[in-house]
């Protein structure tokens, strides 16, 4: 059964010989070459949590006026990104169950049109994600330094024209990707973004945690009494220090998966990690997971929305 499908696509490059990967995956180190059977039950269970998880959180925007501000907008995209992760993957091993068990009976082009759909919107949904992670990043950075600018900086049309751009840019390049899957140039552009996200976030958290320790010696030095702005600051850096430990550890495991198949597809220890690629699928559906708890559930506000929402108390 298939699950990720355009991941998987890529679970090995396409010049591997099957009697290459063999050959190498025995001379690089036998037994713990052979990968890890997930079951697919597991993809199912975390596809469900996830799904309910960040349900629960556009719920709660949707819910509270309070909530309707570009950063919140920005929280909710980002949710949804994960949920429809959540849903393809569902969807996708349902189409397969069916087919499997004769429930559905369809021409092998129309199974392939579906598949490809399908296809195109997880992995949408991927990027999407990626991209909100980032924008989530940009825009607190913004709340810090810019506190006073923010909302003639971050207007709600410039929210909507981000929040836009995201979701067309993501669409047009999943289905490029998905149409030129086994290109060397498309797996660079895609390891490119992957690098960019990340050294972007790290910059900003530098900068803030920065701050944060500058405020907190001032703090302790002269004695005075930590303001909203202080505080705010800390949050956001330790909102992201937790951000980039997750993000690179969901996510890195992946990449390096991709560049170690533009780089070296027939070595042998190369094929030999080609064969956990069950194992990185895994922790990109758990960052979907995790998400929420980073992002949501650190706002006071949008926990005891969510609270509401859970007891029904609208």
């Amino acid at each position: 059964m298939s699950t990720l499908a355009p991941l998987r696509l890529l679970r090995e490059p396409s010049n591997a010989s099957e009697g290459n990967h063999s050959n190498a995956t025995v001379g690089a180190g036998g037994g713990w070459c052979q990968g890890l059977d997930i079951p697919n039950e597991l993809f199912l269970a975390l596809g469900l949590v996830s799904l309910v998880e960040n349900l629960l959180v556009v719920a709660a925007i949707l819910k509270n006026r309070n909530l309707h501000s570009p950063t919140y907008y920005f929280i909710c995209c980002l949710a949804v990104s994960d949920m429809l992760v959540s849903i393809s993957n569902l969807a996708e091993m349902l189409f397969m169950l069916l087919l499997e068990h004769g429930v559905l009976v369809m021409r092998p082009s129309i199974v392939r049109h579906m598949d490809s759909v399908i296809d195109t919107l997880i992995c949408s949904s991927v990027v999407s994600s990626l991209s909100f992670l980032g924008v989530i990043a940009v825009d607190r950075y913004i709340t810090i330094f810019y506190a006073l600018r923010y909302h003639s900086i971050m207007t709600l049309q410039r929210a909507v024209v981000t929040m836009a751009s995201v979701w067309l840019a993501s669409t047009v390049s999943s289905a490029i990707l998905i149409a030129y899957y086994r290109s060397n140039t498309v797996l660079l552009c895609l390891i490119s973004f992957f690098l960019f996200m990340l050294v972007l976030m790290l910059v900003l958290y530098i900068h803030m945690f920065a701050l944060a320790r500058h405020h907190l010696h001032s703090i302790s030095s002269q004695q005075k009494p930590p303001t909203a702005h202080r505080g705010g600051s800390l949050k956001g850096a330790v909102t992201l220090t937790i951000l980039l430990g997750v993000f690179f550890i969901c996510w890195g495991p992946f990449f390096f998966h991709l560049i170690l198949i533009v780089t070296c597809p027939t070595n042998p220890f190369c094929t030999c990690f080609f064969s956990y690629f069950n194992l990185f699928l895994i922790l990109i559906i758990c960052n979907s997971v995790i998400d929420p708890l980073i992002y949501a559930f650190r706002s006071q506000e949008l926990r005891r929305t969510l609270q509401e929402v859970v007891t029904c108390s609208w």
